[in-house]
């Protein structure tokens, strides 16, 4: 598939981005590709693992609001 044909990064997942990455990483260590193709990859993988340090970022306030939020609650039932 090429790089036009596949979905856009902002609608990927943090699990697609991160396998897409994972796939775009082995053609670039395979090589063969010819320069166009391989800046295309390259540019496509930095999109992902942009999109991925995003997502985790997300992740990451998620979890700390809960957890502010649940030592609230163990505070106010002290």
């Amino acid at each position: 598939m090429s790089t036009d044909e596949r979905r856009p990064v902002e609608e990927l997942d943090y699990e697609q981005a991160r396998d897409e990455l994972a796939e775009v990483v082995r053609a670039l260590e395979v090589g063969g590709l010819g320069l166009d193709e391989s800046v295309a990859l390259w540019e496509r993988g930095e999109a992902l693992a942009t999109r991925c340090e995003q997502q985790l970022a997300g992740a990451r306030e998620r979890v700390n609001t809960a957890l502010a939020e649940a030592e609230e609650s163990d505070d106010e039932n002290d």
